[in-house]
């Protein structure tokens, strides 16, 4: 199956309404992806359909779990190569998007991406996760935050819970371990004002891949001194 068709497949599958342009915009940051990868590090994974499948149908599984609304908020924190808040911002181009990430090289890769792809409303933002969550601009700002990030929950609640506003949720892309990572994190939930609301399993079409998306409330304000600077959020995990 040819790769359009692979993940237009992927996403009727799934329940996510995807059109041809849509489709095609896909296309075309697949193979900015490609070439910028050979002058950049951004992904390990380089066959076209392992993209699609493992990092465009991946980041769109988290399309039908949420309540999408014209002008919400979203951030990607440690965005990377885009994912997920490309792929989201593709999929549901009525929202808001802030892409965050620490290098500026991957900044500039993402920007190029927003002009060949004519993606408006998105803000691009060269920043660590620590110094943006603690900035006025940012904090408390986001309806939604997505996170795609291999650290473990305790760890990344503390970077993005501060960006999220009371009342907002932040959805994390895991593993298949979330379950224990929800249990270790849940003194770090409440210390920053987060309580999980729910664990959903997500398989992905044509792979054996399957993985949890983990949704987390903004009960309550985080206080001041979080997030902690980076030394200390890895060396001692709330």
């Amino acid at each position: 199956m040819e790769n359009k068709a692979l993940l237009m497949d992927c996403c009727d599958q799934m329940g996510v309404s995807l059109s041809d342009a849509q489709a095609e915009q896909f296309m075309t940051y697949l193979s900015l992806l490609l070439e910028w990868n050979e002058k950049m590090n951004l992904t390990a994974i380089t066959e076209h359909r392992d993209v699609v499948l493992k990092h465009f149908a991946d980041c769109l599984s988290l399309i039908p779990h949420v309540a999408w609304k014209e002008g919400m908020k979203v951030i990607d924190v440690g965005t990377g190569a885009g994912f997920p808040g490309i792929p989201v911002k593709i999929a549901k181009p009525e929202v808001e998007m802030t892409l965050l990430d620490s290098l500026q090289k991957r900044i500039g890769f993402l920007q190029e991406v927003g002009t060949q792809l004519n993606l408006s409303g998105v803000e691009y933002v060269h920043s660590r996760a620590e110094d943006g969550g603690q900035n006025p601009e940012y904090r408390e700002q986001f309806d939604l935050c997505v996170s795609r990030a291999v650290a473990n929950l305790a760890v990344l609640s503390e970077y993005c819970l501060p960006f999220i506003k009371v009342g907002g949720q932040l959805a994390a892309l895991k593993g298949p371990d979330a379950e224990a990572e929800v249990e270790q994190a849940a003194g770090a939930l409440k210390k920053l004002g987060g309580r999980l609301v729910e664990i959903k399993d997500v398989t992905i079409p044509h792979t054996d891949l399957s993985h949890k998306l983990v949704f987390i409330e903004k009960v309550a304000p985080t206080p001041k001194k979080y997030p902690r600077n980076a030394g200390k959020i890895r060396k001692d995990p709330l």
